[in-house]
Parts: C-alpha cells; structure tokens; sequence
C-alpha cells in the first residue's frame, strides 16, 4: 500500500496541510538533539490498519527515527496494546504524531467497524461490501482499510463496471424510447450491445420485485436490491432461484441490528455506506515512555 504513489501524495499533502516543519511550539521547546521513545497505544479494541503509513509519516520527518510496528494490518487488537514502539529524536517524533495517527485512528476505525459487520454474517455466504461513499481523496485508503476488516471492494470508480441505477433508466428510457416506457431488460440487452468491453459486469439497481422481475428476465450480472424489506428479498432469492446469476447484492438501510437477517436470506452481497461514510475512529493515543 505505501509504495502506491496516489498514497504517498496523499500522505505528503496531509502533512503540507499540518505545516510539520513549522511547528512552532516543538522549535521552540524541545531542543533539536534531544532524543525519546515513544508508544502507540490502543484504547479500545479493534482492528488495526495504516501501520505502514503511520511509519511512513515519521520517517518522513526524519528519516533515522526508528519505527518498529508490533502487530500487522487487519490484526486485532485490544484495549491496552501496544501498536509501535518509535523512538529518535524527541522533535520529529512530535511533529509526525497528529497526522500520523489520524490516519491510523481513522483507517483502523474504517477496519473495525467492517469486521463487526463481517462477523456478523459469518454463518452465511454473504460478502460485506463498500461503496462509493468515500472521502474525496481518500478513497484509495478508505477501501484498502474495508478489506483489512474482512469486507470487499464494491467497484472503485465510475470506469470499472456498469452500475445502472433509477436516474440512468428514466434518462435512458427518454434517449431510446418514444414511449419512454422501455422495459429494464431492453435497457440491460442495450447495454450489453453497446458496451466495448465485453468482460465489464453489468449491475442494475431496481425499487420493487416488479422491477426485479423486468431486470431478471435480462439477466444481468449483479441485481442490486435497493431499500428492499426482509420479505421482499426472500421472494427475489426465490424468484432467482438456485442459479448462480444474477447475484443478488441488498443495498439501503443496512445495519448491525439487520445484517445478520439479510445475510440469512441467501443474497451474495451486502454493501454498506456506512463502513466510509459513517465511521468513528479508532481511540489511539501516543505516548512518551522516555
């Protein structure tokens, strides 16, 4: 993940943004040989992401600081670990510590707030799933901390897959039909024509089981079950049968209270707004120990 060029801008642009070389309180207080050790500490249970970038931001600062990670990304952790031991000189260690653990802390939370959802479903077949309701800018790391927490990635951009959602079927059915009546399935077989690249999946987002029943008939890769209730998800998993396609992903008013019901009515995805957009960081503190 660190030697990702897209993570390392994003790494030096948050700490461009601290002003790190500008500290004006360490310049002033701390004495530039000084040395120290120090210790990432955990205050909650968890599980544990962005170690590598967390060293990364202190060797940054100075690059003879030593960083030794005790435990690996996607890892739990419990309240009282010790993450790293750091240790050099006492100013660059200062400087590094905010934007070092606000990645660590956020992403770590992203991770755990997963796995309490993959644990969740663990009994059945269902994949725990993000979205695209990420951070501007942060996506590349937000999705990279999904699956330390056990989940998958949904599609990562707009270029990656075909995701026909409700704004794409009315425009779509004012562009090709007079009637603007078009049905689902003809708007999937118009899609499956037109696109180049045979090997992209095609999903569909539909409302209601008259919905499903139109875009199953065109039997698209993925059938994306938006808002449905209970019953109505177990009709569609009765409808599609025991075919392998379409897969079946619930989308809308997932939770930790409702997981483990959905995943029980056989779908094969389960994606979550939540995980990116939603999150409570992870309680992790930096300790001075000498």
């Amino acid at each position: 993940m660190i030697e990702n060029k897209q993570v390392r801008s994003i790494i030096k642009g948050a700490l461009c943004e601290d002003r790190v070389r500008y500290d004006i309180t360490t310049h002033t207080l701390i004495p530039k040989n000084l040395k120290a050790s120090a210790r990432i500490i955990a205050k909650e249970t968890g599980v544990v992401c962005a170690l590598s970038i967390a060293e990364f931001i202190f060797r940054q600062l100075d690059k003879t600081l030593k960083f030794k990670a005790h435990f690996k990304d996607g890892q739990r952790i419990k309240q009282g670990s010790v993450l790293a031991d750091i240790s050099g000189k006492a100013g660059p260690i200062l400087q590094a510590e905010r934007t070092a653990l606000n990645f660590l802390s956020y992403l770590s939370g992203v991770a755990s707030y997963t796995n309490e959802f993959v644990s969740r479903v663990k009994p059945y077949k269902a994949n725990i799933l993000d979205t695209r309701k990420t951070t501007p800018n942060l996506r590349i790391l937000e999705k990279y901390a999904v699956k330390c927490g056990g989940g998958f990635n949904h599609r990562f951009d707009l270029g990656e897959q075909v995701l026909i959602k409700d704004n794409h079927l009315s425009l779509s059915r004012i562009a090709y039909f007079v009637s603007r009546q078009g049905t689902i399935k003809e708007i999937i077989e118009k899609t499956r024509k037109r696109i180049k690249n045979k090997r992209i999946k095609i999903e569909v987002e539909v409302n209601n089981i008259k919905e499903f029943n139109d875009a199953l008939s065109g039997l698209p890769d993925i059938i994306m079950l938006d808002n449905f209730s209970l019953a109505d998800i177990k009709k569609a998993v009765a409808l599609r049968g025991k075919h392998k396609t379409p897969q079946l992903e619930v989308s809308g008013g997932v939770k930790l209270a409702n997981v483990k019901k959905i995943a029980a009515c056989g779908v094969e995805r389960i994606s979550i707004g939540a995980l990116t957009h939603s999150v409570k960081s992870l309680d992790l503190s930096l300790e001075i120990i000498q």
